[in-house]
C-alpha cells in the first residue's frame, strides 16, 4: 500500500510540473507574441513617413496640391492659415509620375548643387574624424595618468553639451581665424568632436593587455600595436562611429546657416528648409533622393554597427 501510495503522489508532482512547464511556455509564448506586435506597431509608425515621402514623390503637382494644399495655404499677410479641413494622407498615386524627378535631376541644377555641398561638407569630416579620434584614442587607452582623465573627462562634457551650446564659441574662433564663410568653418568643429574619441577609446581599453605585452615582447613598436592589433579589433567600432557621424553631419542645418553666409555653399539640408509651398511635390523628391545616402550606408554597415555596439574587445576564435 505504501508503494502504491508513493507512486500516486510521484505521479501527481510530475503532473503538476508538467503543468507548471506548459503554463511557463504559454506564458512565454503570449510575451514573445506582446513584444512582436508592440515592435511591429512602432516600426510601422516609425516608416510610415518615410513611406509617405518616397510614394508622394511619384505624384504630380496637381495632386499633391488637392492633398495637401491646405497644410501649406497662406494667407494675405504670408502668415499659415487654420486647416479647416481634412488632410488626405494618400500612399498610392492615383497615377505614377516621374515629373518631380526630371526637375530634381534635370532641369534645376540647384538641387543637384545643394546636394554635392552636403556630400563636401560631409566626406571630409567623417574621414578625418576617424582618424584623429583612432589616434587620441590609442593615447587614452594606452597611457594612465591624471592628466589623460582630466583630458578624458572635459571629452565627455563636450560630448554632451549640443552643439547649439558651443555654437556661438565656434562662430567667434572661426571669426578670429578668419574661416567664416568657408567649408573650413564647418570641417574643424567636424573634424576634431569629441563623440568618436569616446567611442573608441571605451572599444580599445577593452582590448586585453595580454595581447599588447605579447606583441612588445616580439618586438613590436607603438605604431605596429596601432595598426596591427588596435584597429583591426576596433573595426566593427570604427564602423559603428562612422555610420553615426556620417548620419549626424549629414543632417546638419545650425551650422551652415551660421557659419556660411554664402547660400551657394549651403547644403541640401538647410536648402530643403526654404522650399516654398510652391514646390511641395519637389520637396517629396528631394527628400528621397537625400535619404538615398543614409539608407544604404545604414543597409551595408547594419552588420559592423550591431557588431560594433555588441563586441566587448578581445581576439575572435
Amino acid at each position: 500500500m505504501s508503494k502504491k501510495i508513493l507512486s500516486l503522489q510521484r505521479t501527481s508532482e510530475d503532473r503538476g510540473q508538467k503543468r507548471k512547464v506548459k503554463r511557463k511556455k504559454a506564458w512565454n509564448v503570449t510575451k514573445i507574441t506582446l513584444a512582436t506586435l508592440v515592435a511591429a506597431f512602432f516600426a510601422i509608425l516609425f516608416l510610415t513617413p518615410i513611406i509617405l515621402t518616397i510614394t508622394n514623390s511619384f505624384m504630380s503637382s496637381s495632386e499633391i496640391s488637392a492633398n495637401y494644399g491646405s497644410v501649406f495655404a497662406t494667407n494675405s499677410s504670408g502668415g499659415k492659415v487654420y486647416i479647416s479641413e481634412k488632410v488626405n494622407l494618400k500612399f498610392i498615386p492615383d497615377m505614377v509620375s516621374f515629373s518631380q524627378y526630371i526637375t530634381v535631376l534635370f532641369k534645376s541644377p540647384d538641387y543637384l548643387l545643394k546636394f554635392w555641398n552636403s556630400v563636401i561638407l560631409v566626406g571630409p569630416i567623417v574621414v578625418f574624424q576617424l582618424l584623429v579620434a583612432s589616434l587620441a584614442s590609442y593615447g587614452f587607452a594606452r597611457y594612465r595618468g591624471k592628466i589623460r582623465e582630466i583630458i578624458f573627462f572635459a571629452y565627455i562634457i563636450l560630448m554632451l553639451m549640443p552643439y547649439q551650446v558651443t555654437l556661438v564659441p565656434n562662430y567667434m574662433v572661426s571669426d578670429w581665424l578668419n574661416l567664416l564663410d568657408t567649408y573650413w568653418a564647418i570641417w574643424l568643429p567636424g573634424i576634431f568632436s569629441p563623440f568618436a574619441v569616446f567611442l573608441l577609446t571605451k572599444f580599445m581599453r577593452r582590448i586585453p593587455t595580454s595581447v599588447i605585452e605579447a606583441a612588445q615582447i616580439d618586438g613590436a613598436g607603438e605604431w605596429q600595436i596601432y595598426r596591427r592589433i588596435c584597429m583591426p579589433l576596433c573595426k566593427g567600432a570604427v564602423c559603428s562611429a562612422a555610420i553615426l557621424v556620417f548620419i549626424d553631419y549629414w543632417n546638419m542645418v545650425e551650422q551652415p546657416l551660421i557659419l556660411l553666409s554664402d547660400a551657394e555653399k549651403h547644403p541640401l539640408s538647410v536648402f530643403l528648409s526654404k522650399i516654398n509651398a510652391g514646390e511641395i511635390g519637389l520637396a517629396f523628391a528631394v527628400a528621397t533622393i537625400y535619404m538615398v545616402p543614409s539608407l544604404l550606408i545604414f543597409l551595408y554597415g547594419e552588420e559592423y554597427l550591431v557588431d560594433g555596439i555588441t563586441y566587448q574587445g578581445g581576439i575572435k576564435g
